[in-house]
């Protein structure tokens, strides 16, 4: 969008939104055409498996979906048969952007729907399919009523791959050279149904200790690797109660996901490794990046002293704390301690998250939700669309994150 354009866009859509607010608040109701529509959609795509790498067939059934309902859809490329999908209605470069993420973590459970309890569960029934059935179905309502139909056609959607394993799909998408600028991005994770104030940042890396093989015998005549390496972790754990904090955020927290080294029992280990996942509450992956590497130098010292080794692969991309818009009113607020696809997306604009479902049973075996969650988020993200509009634009170079380092 052109700036001299942005202060007449957002009065018109303001004028709309003030007269559609009363209508969108007082719908307490579902109607049963649309819950019809919004169960067999989100069924479909929790029933196509759609592992991170494996999203290709989600993504082309999700595409003639959307296609047979009036979206324009493009394919934008991110990897050998991995796409993201950009839909849109009469216009391309829209004011709106919704988006959520069509991958999910293994290993594939099937769906399953009890009518008695109203719960549905399955892979990727939380986390992520929810947000993207109830983005489309809020998107598809706007079309009913006349008063909202300049909205719907200023609504662009974006679902994208990888989010589970990096983010490379919205990364993709935000360098795209062909990529629309919007003024309101909503971002679909599960959220209890509230809206994020931010979440907390992320720094993962791995440990890599090398020693000396030898016979377990006679172990001076080798180096273990797996002795340097636990006492590195020793002294990671030591470090875990000193990193930074935040009053909005909490504690940093440091776990420890996968650690392996040796070969087998009788053999002194010539390697080991750790890969290790930092949520930052505060501060930056650098300065947090400085503190672990400070805390483990004597241990590394030692190691080189005896012939061994330790190094650290700093390859994953970190990021401090996000903030979040949550300015608006009649939503509950939180903070959460994942990380989501938000600071992936670059631009002025304003971001929101919000989605159905709880994020304490994504990724597990009994991934769930109640059928009325589901439909409320379909009420809830029409209401945040409306809502959001009535915003002013975010003033050109606000994307600047803000420090606040407690140690």
């Amino acid at each position: 969008m052109l700036l001299q354009n942005l202060s007449l866009l957002s009065l018109v859509l303001g004028s709309y939104a003030a007269i559609l607010q009363p209508f969108f608040s007082d719908v307490t109701t579902f109607d049963p055409s649309t819950s019809k529509e919004l169960l067999a959609l989100h069924k479909k795509l929790v029933k196509i498996e759609s592992i991170s790498d494996n999203e290709l067939e989600v993504g082309t059934w999700l595409a003639s979906y959307l296609e047979d309902n009036g979206f324009t859809v493009e394919k934008q490329e991110v990897a050998k048969d991995r796409y993201n999908l950009l839909a849109y209605g009469s216009k391309r470069d829209t004011t709106i952007l919704l988006s959520s993420h069509i991958d999910t973590v293994p290993p594939y459970w099937p769906y399953y729907y009890n009518e008695t309890t109203d719960i549905i569960g399955g892979r990727g029934s939380v986390d992520a399919k929810a947000s993207v059935a109830a983005q489309i179905l809020a998107v598809m309502g706007l079309d009913k009523d006349s008063e909202a139909k300049i909205l719907r056609d200023d609504i662009s959607l974006l679902f994208v791959v990888g989010e589970e394993t990096g983010g490379e799909g919205m990364k993709a998408f935000s360098s795209w050279e062909k990529r629309p600028q919007y003024d309101i991005v909503i971002f679909g994770e599960p959220t209890e149904g509230k809206l994020v104030c931010g979440h907390k940042g992320i720094l993962g890396f791995e440990l890599h200790a090398t020693g000396k093989a030898a016979h377990s015998g006679y172990p001076w005549l080798g180096v273990s690797a797996n002795d340097i390496l636990v006492e590195a972790l020793g002294a990671l754990l030591e470090l875990r109660q000193h990193l930074p904090w935040s009053e909005k955020y909490g504690n940093t927290t440091m776990n420890f996901g996968r650690i392996q080294g040796g070969v087998a029992a009788n053999v002194v280990a010539e390697t080991a490794s750790a890969k290790i996942a930092t949520r930052l509450a505060a501060g930056t992956p650098k300065v947090v990046q400085g503190l672990i590497i400070n805390a483990t130098k004597d241990v590394k010292a030692r190691a080189q002293k005896q012939g061994g080794d330790l190094e650290f692969d700093w390859s994953g991309n970190g990021y401090g704390p996000v903030d979040i818009d949550c300015d608006i009113e009649g939503f509950e607020k939180l903070t959460v301690n994942y990380g989501t696809d938000v600071p992936n997306l670059k631009g002025d604009f304003r971001r929101y998250l919000y989605g159905p479902g709880n994020i304490f049973v994504a990724h597990s075996d009994h991934e769930a939700l109640k059928r009325k969650e589901l439909e409320q988020a379909v009420l809830d993200y029409r209401r945040l669309i409306i809502q959001a509009s009535k915003m002013e634009p975010k003033k050109q170079g606000s994307d600047v994150d803000g420090e606040q380092v407690e140690l």
